[in-house]
């Protein structure tokens, strides 16, 4: 039961992969005081309407899962689009939280935080200790700093503002867009069309080999809430004034060769699977460090098998099982 379930709770970003997933984990929590508002309803980037929607919903609790994501394809291609958009929804939500008294707010990050070489696993202390992955910059520089917004609120106004830097993620409610998308979305889709149209061979960019984690969101779904409900004494002791996000990953990576097998028996698929090694492979490894989520009492649930075989059963909206 979640401690405090008649807390009014604002979920940013409730449409997407990571808001859609912490709106289960609260339900599963009897949470009921729970307020959303899609991007016609609210434009985050727009400071008056943000100000105006915390001055009048009273909100006790923000997870600020709101963001415009993609993968290398998308990242390299609109970048602008990427700094622009997450700077202003984050610098818009974290001021106007602190302005209205807000309670708690749990900042999602990302593992493109980290430096492209940095060394395997990555502990939280590697941030800025190195260049970025070139390919989504703009991007880890915008959410870099979100976190750094929530550790100077913290720091000048006494605000607990938290940060959770999760791995990869994939699950029900994913982009699945044939360009835009990230990794096992993308392949998933491929995949399945390739099934389809009996394609004899599927092609994946890069060379197979980079190592990446990935974490089911129904998982990272309830670090948060985990992380959001511990009592701000133990989150402060686990991390320190300027490094106060945690990590959060399953543990153990896979290369996308491997994923790209996984998901090509998930969809049943049986042709050839051909790498184009003039496409970036983009970060070598990324295998994150979570011992201190681990330590604070959570640990991810859904193996990866099982996790690709949910995501292509809603893919298919639950007409394909294999």
């Amino acid at each position: 039961m979640y401690s405090h379930p008649r807390k009014r709770i604002y979920v940013a970003g409730h449409r997407g992969l990571v808001g859609s997933a912490i709106l289960r984990a609260l339900a599963r929590r009897e949470c009921k005081d729970i307020v959303t508002r899609s991007r016609a309803e609210l434009d985050l980037t727009d400071q008056a309407q943000v100000r105006a929607f915390f001055a009048t919903e009273r909100i006790d609790e923000v997870y600020l899962a709101a963001a415009r994501v993609g993968g290398i394809h998308a990242n390299n291609t609109y970048p602008a689009q990427f700094i622009y958009e997450n700077m202003m929804v984050q610098a818009n939500v974290v001021h106007e939280a602190w302005r209205s008294g807000v309670k708690k707010l749990l900042f999602l990050g990302s593992s493109c935080i980290y430096p492209r070489m940095a060394q395997q696993p990555i502990l939280e202390d590697y941030l800025m200790t190195g260049p970025l992955e070139p390919t989504n910059e703009a991007y880890a520089m915008a959410k870099i700093a979100g976190i750094k917004m929530c550790e100077s609120y913290n720091r000048q106004y006494g605000t607990d503002f938290r940060s959770v830097m999760p791995t990869n993620l994939y699950g029900p409610g994913d982009n699945y867009h044939p360009e835009n998308s990230h990794v096992i979305p993308g392949l998933i889709r491929r995949f399945h069309e390739a099934r389809q149209s009996r394609a004899e061979s599927v092609v994946i960019w890069g060379t197979g080999t980079p190592r990446r984690e990935f974490l089911y969101v129904d998982d990272m779904a309830d670090a948060c809430v985990h992380i959001m409900e511990l009592h701000r004494a133990t989150y402060d002791a686990n991390t320190a004034p300027t490094l106060s996000h945690i990590n959060v990953g399953a543990g153990k990576d896979v290369t996308i060769g491997e994923v790209a097998d996984l998901i090509s028996n998930v969809t049943g698929y049986r042709g050839k699977i051909i790498f184009d090694t003039s496409k970036p492979d983009g970060t070598p490894r990324k295998l994150m460090d979570s011992h201190k989520a681990f330590a604070l009492g959570w640990s991810p649930k859904i193996p990866l098998k099982q996790g690709l075989a949910e995501t292509y059963r809603h893919f298919t909206g639950g007409t394909e099982v294999r």
